[in-house]
């Protein structure tokens, strides 16, 4: 039940929390890669650090996302198994009404 209530009050919020701060992030560094690219003299560094950017961005929201989903999955693995325990009980308590 800890770790149900962990997950419900801490671990998913806190999962949306960065996804909701990486694109706020992510909002700004694409700002500034447009903004440097037409102020540069080099476009093709210019543009390599935008992909260089991209890459390492693109990795931190995967690694949000998969953690994220890793948490809900856990949820529903515990709340399956919360409901199958009131059945077994539910279905008991049937069968002792019947007899």
């Amino acid at each position: 039940m800890a770790e149900l209530q962990m997950l419900l009050e801490e671990e998913i919020p806190a999962g949306k929390r960065a996804l909701v701060e990486s694109y706020q992030n992510l909002t700004r560094v694409a700002d500034y890669c447009e903004n440097n690219y037409v102020q540069a003299q080099d476009k093709r560094k210019a543009l390599e650090e935008t992909k260089a950017y991209t890459t390492q961005s693109l990795a931190s929201v995967a690694y949000q996302i998969n953690a994220l989903a890793n948490n809900v999955l856990q949820l529903l693995d515990i709340q399956a198994s919360q409901l199958r325990r009131m059945e077994s009980s539910i279905n008991h308590i049937s069968q002792t009404w019947l007899f």
